[in-house]
């Protein structure tokens, strides 16, 4: 409490009614593949399809990610991180360096700048300039310069360096660290290092990394995709992003038609994707089945050869057919990635409590396979969520299943309802840690999620005429006992309703005939 030691008017602001809980993203999808250029392993964020194919090129023939990650953003999708697998110089067994970026690969030729020299990195690609500019300030030391790096004309990187090795910004480590196209090495002794005059240099296009040159890996196994969270690579790399909330992995299905890994070598990855979404508990991994399946094989392997049981996981059924810029013509892909922009697109439309279903996919030709309603009666019940074409209303995504036996857990709107829920509450109530362990704390709590949660009765999340029928919130001396406060917690228990979706729409009818005559009489 502050100290009033001389008169005077003094002025304080106190918080008043409840601190608001705001709502967390549900949107924000995950992809780990194989890309044409960029770097190996490191989550990068895009939010459009020209982001993408400025850091990981174009679509590649043989290759799914591109396709993926397209569909994603054509179907509503706004957000995404990407990670890139496949290092064949990694396999190869040369070094990289953090974060999984390549540092031994022969790089194209050098050229000349001052006392330095700059080079392409392998697999840029080729129509990369580099200009040396003035620094941003006009006071900046003598040392200080920019350094632009543009591709097909346009500006890709900038960095603003020093050419003295003892100073922070110097020019070759900031490059080795943030740099995805150039690499930039000492050619003077250190004393003689300055900064190179003003100028611009074309760069001759690097060679692709040994291997074959194309996105596709020689070699490839279960441990690529997933990784290591301690190495920040694969799927374990995206443990540090919280914000993530739906995972896919097309090019699994890639490696799997190449040869490079079998069907074990697939289970292995799904399932790990699988595990990887329950330890997080904020996402869903959406599954790819083997290509060319038909309804009956779809159903022997989810029932006998997958063994998939989770609420965080969901599976959709066929491959369809879209456009591919790389060949001009169109091709089958994995429907993960259409099917996540799909999910987002129902998230800003409707709700994440509106089951993602009985929605277009856009961009979708084709289906790989014509699943009909009596073999969708076999698909549904064990959670293969079937994409069907129907006369005059286009390719619609026609199932809202999870992959759980569990049926609290059975559609994918309750699971992602909850995860909402549960991340919002977490991330608004930050505040009460190291709060005093009082009534007055408990009546605050109470209040803050009722509040919220009212908004999301009120926007059709929840179930029940009222806001007593739809949930509850229960913070009191009767979940907090004085063994409760002494071991330090605070219990709050909540509960809630969710809207389930109409899957079986039913109407009876019957014949009656008027007999209001014969009654009267």
């Amino acid at each position: 409490m502050p100290s009033y030691l001389s008169p005077g008017v003094y002025v304080e602001e106190s918080p008043s009614g409840p601190r608001p809980i705001e709502s967390v993203g549900t949107s924000v999808a995950a992809f780990v593949g194989f890309a044409e250029k960029g770097p190996f392993h490191t989550p990068t964020l895009v939010t459009n399809w020209t982001q993408f194919t400025q850091t990981f090129g174009d679509c590649v023939d043989g290759c799914y990610l591109a396709h993926s990650v397209y569909g994603f953003f054509a179907n509503g999708g706004g957000i995404a991180y990407v990670v890139r697998v496949g290092d064949r110089a990694g396999q190869a067994g040369d070094g990289k360096a953090a974060g999984g970026r390549n540092k031994e690969l022969p790089a194209g030729e050098p050229v000349a700048l001052g006392t330095f020299t700059v080079a392409a990195r392998p697999g840029t690609g080729a129509d990369l300039t580099v200009e040396v500019a003035d620094p941003a300030t006009e006071s900046a030391p003598e040392d200080r310069f920019t350094l632009v790096v543009r591709q097909g004309g346009k500006e890709a990187e900038r960095f603003d360096v020093s050419a003295k090795k003892s100073t922070k910004n110097y020019v070759v480590g900031q490059v080795r660290d943030r740099s995805q196209l150039i690499v930039v090495a000492e050619a003077a002794a250190a004393s003689a290092l300055a900064r190179p005059q003003k100028q611009s240099v074309s760069l001759p296009a690097a060679a692709p990394p040994p291997g074959t040159g194309e996105a596709l890996p020689a070699v490839v196994d279960a441990g690529e995709y997933l990784g290591a969270a301690d190495d920040r690579t694969g799927i374990g790399a995206l443990e540090a992003i919280d914000e993530i909330t739906m995972l896919a992995v097309p090019d699994l299905m890639a490696a799997y038609q190449s040869g490079l890994i079998d069907e074990e070598g697939v289970k292995s990855v799904q399932l790990g994707m699988i595990t990887h979404c329950e330890l997080m508990g904020d996402r869903l991994a959406v599954i790819d089945p083997l290509p060319e399946m038909t309804p009956r094989q779809v159903r022997e392997w989810r029932q006998e050869g997958s063994g998939f049981d989770s609420k965080y996981a969901a599976l959709y059924y066929p491959w369809i057919k879209v456009f591919d810029p790389a060949t001009g013509q169109n091709r089958f892909v994995p429907p993960s990635g259409h099917v996540l922009g799909v999910w987002s697109r129902n998230d800003t439309e409707r709700g994440v409590h509106k089951a993602p279903a009985n929605e277009v996919v856009r961009g979708a030709v084709e289906l790989q396979t014509v699943v009909t309603k009596g073999e969708q009666d076999l698909l549904n019940p064990i959670g293969v969520n079937c994409i069907r074409s129907f006369p005059g209303r286009g390719i619609r995504i026609w199932g809202a299943r999870t992959l759980s036996s569990d049926p609290a857990w059975k559609y994918v709107n309750v699971r992602r309802l909850f995860n909402y829920l549960e991340e919002s509450i977490l991330l608004g109530t930050q505040w009460v840690v190291f709060e005093p362990n009082d009534e007055y704390l408990w009546s605050t709590i109470r209040r803050n999620i009722s509040a919220f949660l009212m908004e999301e009765w009120r926007r059709g999340a929840l179930l029940g005429s009222t806001a007593n029928e739809a949930y509850y919130v229960k913070c009191d001396k009767e979940t907090n006992t004085p063994q409760t406060i002494d071991s330090g917690q605070v219990i709050c228990e909540i509960g809630v309703c969710p809207v389930k979706p109409a899957e079986f729409v039913i109407f009876r009818l019957a014949q009656f005939s008027d007999s209001t005559s014969l009654v009267n009489e």
